[in-house]
């Protein structure tokens, strides 16, 4: 049995497809849709309220019967500096003023971090899910385990060998290897290290001959010649995000759709601008706003991520997507709008060069 046959084989799927669990676009439809259709799909609770996550993963149990997958953030908390977010809260204000809105006077910590997190990790040991996965980090040993004994598979992003080796030492199961070409967040672990921005393909070659666990590539993989090649490279799986956000059941918005089915699409950045950590999307006002010469740097993830919220709230209302977060990989031109279920099939049949 072939290393992708074991890793489908113990996780219990029947094609080695993980769609990404992209926090504000996956919905249990889209889930339950890819599960069902053999592959593992994936929620993302990371930006969810506790009773929101519980919400998610017990309608995609109703749903569903095959496994699904978790995903949460483990970023280290905000290093609140006031100063620096007053002059990006005076830096945007221009742009508020455009959408008939004053600068909100402060910002707040949005999001909580799995790491300080216990009401979602005792709903994760409640409801226990086949997979959780980690993004940005790790969170302690003693939780790994936790899950670990309950029967969960963990799971972890890397985008270098350095994080893929600290993932290995944690004992967790799995390590999805991030190239630079994926939309969405970045999952270095530490933001402000220096990050060698390896491609996909580069980085699971790297991985697949040093690190003794199964490996997930992600990033720029749109199809199933995509898939196909990372199994090539010496991945167990390929897990594709934006290639599913066309998908009607996605809870991608009218203006994000609009983009990625248009020119828009091939113009994809890796910018701080919208969440104070690196995430790739397509390129927007805000982003070449935030990014023009003498800007000061955004307020840490994630409390800059409320100013773009606000600033886009606001302009959404008279109709404006300039100030979205968009997030695609590289491969945006290629993305396809279909039902889930169809670009499953697609997909495999791409990937396999035979009818299903």
């Amino acid at each position: 049995m072939g290393l992708s046959q074991q890793f489908l084989a113990q996780l219990g799927i029947r094609y080695p497809i993980i769609q990404a669990p992209m926090a504000g676009v996956s919905t249990p439809r889209l889930a339950a849709e890819v599960s069902n259709a053999g592959g593992l799909g994936s929620l993302g609770i990371g930006t969810s309220t506790v009773a929101q996550a519980r919400q998610m993963i017990e309608d995609t149990r109703a749903l569903t019967i095959r496994p699904f997958n978790v995903n949460v953030f483990c970023h280290a908390p905000a290093q609140r500096d006031q100063s620096q977010e007053a002059a990006w809260l005076q830096y945007l204000t221009p742009l508020f003023s455009e959408v008939g809105m004053e600068a909100p006077a402060s910002l707040d910590e949005i999001y909580k971090s799995f790491l300080q997190d216990d009401e979602v990790f005792a709903l994760l040991l409640e409801l226990r899910p086949a997979v959780v996965s980690f993004h940005f980090g790790l969170p302690s040993t003693e939780r790994i385990q936790t899950l670990r004994q309950a029967g969960i598979q963990t799971w972890a992003t890397a985008t270098s060998l350095r994080e893929a080796r600290m993932i290995e030492q944690a004992d967790i199961d799995v390590i999805v290897a991030q190239g630079i070409e994926a939309g969405g967040h970045r999952g270095i672990f530490n933001p402000d290290a220096t990050d060698e921005r390896l491609s996909t393909m580069t980085l699971v070659r790297l991985l697949a001959k040093q690190i003794q666990r199964p490996i997930i590539a992600a990033g720029g993989i749109m199809d199933g010649q995509g898939i196909q090649a990372a199994l090539d490279l010496g991945a167990a799986a390929a897990q594709l995000g934006t290639a599913f956000i066309l998908c009607p059941e996605s809870a991608a918005n009218t203006g994000y759709r609009e983009n990625l089915k248009s020119e828009r699409a091939a113009t994809t950045r890796l910018t701080s601008v919208l969440s104070g950590r690196p995430a790739r999307g397509l390129v927007n006002r805000l982003i070449t706003y935030g990014e023009a010469a003498g800007s000061p740097p955004p307020a840490a993830y994630p409390v800059a991520y409320d100013a773009a919220k606000r600033l886009n709230a606001a302009a959404t209302k008279l109709g404006n997507h300039e100030f979205a977060a968009h997030w695609a990989g590289q491969g945006a031109p290629l993305a396809r709008e279909l039902p889930a279920a169809e670009l499953m099939r697609t997909l495999v049949e791409e990937c396999y060069r035979t009818e299903v």
